[in-house]
């Protein structure tokens, strides 16, 4: 549902574009080149924090570096694994992207092939510099002190995302009015963002074969490059892995935290039960202590980032004054791409859960200790953060989008409700597809169960969409036409309706989840 509604959106927009003589080809070929970088961008730092999963903490490495296997084959496995890691989902979302493109302009059978061949090596090359800068930043940071190295990662992604988009501005693609004459807007849209970008020669090796005539010249830096810096990333962990490597199996930091939890957190769950105060504490603890889980933070940050900006950069109040009805139709819809970016986090933090219990799950399940206590923990450590994080998120958006004191009224209840849906089911499905073999947490969320769970969520999302729709459209009507509001039966029922399907999802995934994690067997 998510693809088909990616690629309808972009199947208007370049079909709007082809209308336009001139300016719509360089548009088109402008709006590629920057979702690409943006791909590029974020698959940086992904593949920096998947690649020291793959090159220095997984549990298959000891076995690996002892055997008498080829530094290149090792070398070339944990790459292609990296690669394979962080960014199938990139991957996917370049299907519908570029099944709009070919469509709109006729790219025909050979188009295929055509897009395989380019979207290889620009994936390529981000696995790669993350890869290499792993090896680096490990054989600098002593010992095992990947909280540095990661705190590091984050000043530096948050840096590069903010002078990216500063540099870019691609807002101003959306104000026309704001350059002095027109040539100056066809300039713009000429000009590459750089010449250097592998993002600007994909689009460019793209939009050639599309409108012809084909430019091997794009594919041909793309091919060479990437081929280039496998080979400097080779050359660069033969020098440098064996002394990381080594690095990486020292002990960690010395510095004890047992007291300042107790003295922190344990004063704040000072008022519960024994039990669920201890679960609590365990799975904070071991959240803190896995790289794997909150180096995903810097991930999430990122993100949060990239989705402001592009609600701030909306040109709603820029320009022409744009009509109520559709200011507040941005603010509706933006609840739903609230949702998807909640189910995403849900699936990296609140799915993983049960799985990571790992071989311990058999202690817990024969121990007299109450499974729902163990269950609570699980769903209250998952669901407050991300419930605050959906509040500060759906209440920013509404106030950029300067949005009406009952759409933010809606918006902030609806968030609320949903939130406890999906975390909730990210538990639930996540016991009823447990990985508790799988070495890396985040390798968890892209099993089955991930996807199933997914799916759900994109069902719950829908559904509620869809009865709150009628209500919101009956009050942008009042409005338009100077009626007064009221609230009649058919408005309560909906959003009663609304609440009673996302309570509903709540009690019974956690009832799926507890009855699942009673019948484990071991």
């Amino acid at each position: 549902a998510f693809w088909l509604a990616v690629f309808g959106v972009l199947l208007r927009i370049l079909r709007y574009f082809r209308g336009v003589e001139e300016l719509g080809p360089l548009l088109a070929g402008k709006l590629l080149g920057l979702v690409l970088l943006s791909f590029i961008s974020i698959l940086v730092l992904s593949n920096v924090i998947t690649a020291l999963s793959s090159f220095f903490l997984a549990k298959d490495l000891d076995l690996l570096v002892a055997s008498p296997v080829d530094w290149l084959r090792l070398y070339l496995a944990k790459l292609g694994e990296t690669l394979l890691h962080s960014s199938w989902m990139v991957a996917l979302m370049c299907v519908p992207i570029l099944a709009a493109y070919g469509l709109i302009y006729r790219g025909g059978l050979l188009f295929l092939p055509v897009a395989v061949a380019t979207l290889v090596p620009m994936l390529t090359l981000p696995a790669v510099v993350g890869s290499a800068l792993t090896l680096v930043l490990v054989n600098v940071f002593p010992a095992r002190r990947t909280r540095d190295l990661l705190s590091l990662i984050a000043l530096g992604a948050a840096a590069g995302v903010i002078l990216l988009f500063r540099l870019i501005r691609p807002e101003q693609l959306a104000r026309p009015e704001g350059f002095r004459n027109l040539i100056d807007f066809i300039t713009v849209l000429r000009t590459p963002t750089s010449p250097f970008l592998p993002s600007e020669w994909a689009a460019k090796a793209i939009m050639s074969y599309l409108r012809g005539p084909f430019d091997l010249l794009p594919l041909a830096l793309l091919w060479t490059t990437a081929a280039g810096f496998v080979t400097l990333g080779a050359l660069l962990h033969r020098a440098l892995f064996a002394t990381g490597f080594t690095k990486a199996q020292e002990g960690a930091e010395r510095f004890v935290r047992g007291g300042l939890w107790r003295w922190t957190i344990g004063r704040v769950l000072a008022p519960l039960p024994v039990a669920k105060r201890e679960f609590v504490l365990k799975d904070v603890k071991l959240f803190f202590r896995d790289t794997t889980q909150w180096s995903q933070l810097i991930l999430l940050a990122a993100l949060v980032v990239v989705y402001l900006f592009n609600i701030k950069a909306l040109p709603l109040f820029r320009g022409e004054q744009v009509p109520f009805f559709y200011v507040t139709l941005v603010s509706f819809l933006n609840l739903g791409l609230s949702g998807f970016v909640l189910a995403s986090i849900a699936a990296r933090f609140i799915f993983p859960a049960v799985s990571l219990e790992g071989r311990q799950m058999w202690l817990l399940r024969s121990s007299p200790l109450d499974l729902r206590a163990l269950l609570w923990s699980k769903y209250w450590v998952g669901t407050i953060p991300l419930l605050v994080l959906a509040l500060l998120l759906t209440g920013l958006t509404n106030v950029l989008l300067k949005a009406s004191a009952f759409m933010m009224v809606v918006s902030l209840a609806t968030i609320c409700a949903l939130t406890l849906a999906i975390a909730a089911l990210a538990l639930g499905f996540g016991a009823l597809y447990p990985q508790f073999e799988t070495e890396n947490a985040a390798q968890i969320p892209t099993s089955f169960g991930g996807l199933v769970f997914m799916m759900a969520t994109i069902a719950l999302l829908a559904l509620v969409i869809v009865l709150l729709a009628g209500p919101v459209y009956a009050y942008l009507r009042s409005v338009n036409e100077g009626l007064p509001v009221t609230v009649n039966g058919w408005m309560v029922a909906a959003f009663t309706g609304a609440a009673a399907i996302c309570a509903a999802a709540t009690v019974i995934s956690l009832r799926i989840g507890l009855r699942k994690m009673e019948s484990f067997e071991f």
